[in-house]
């Protein structure tokens, strides 16, 4: 078993707020946070979806022509991430 850390110190305090890629802060119930972790979760689940589908593309070809559909996506919400953690930069195109 590998150390365990008890206490992590951020130095800028809680008080309910985390800070953004551009070192704002804001309340961790804000919709840019709630929003952040929603697409984070989608990003990572279509992760493991993808996982899966190109194990199984080895025994069924058609599913590569989904993994190609699937695999940019998956992408876009990651640039989407970081939108939403840097708000003044942009990773997306209209």
């Amino acid at each position: 078993m590998g150390f365990r850390l008890s206490k992590i110190y951020t130095r800028t305090g809680d008080a309910g707020e985390t800070g953004l890629g551009d070192g704002r802060r804001v309340s961790k119930d804000h919709p840019r946070v709630e929003a952040i972790g929603e697409v984070d979760t989608l990003n990572s689940q279509l992760g493991l979806l993808l996982a899966g589908l190109i194990d199984e593309a080895q025994r069924v070809p058609a599913l590569k022509e989904v993994i190609e559909v699937l695999a940019p996506c998956q992408h876009r919400l990651f640039d989407l991430g970081g939108e939403l953690a840097m708000p003044t930069y942009k990773a997306l195109n209209e």
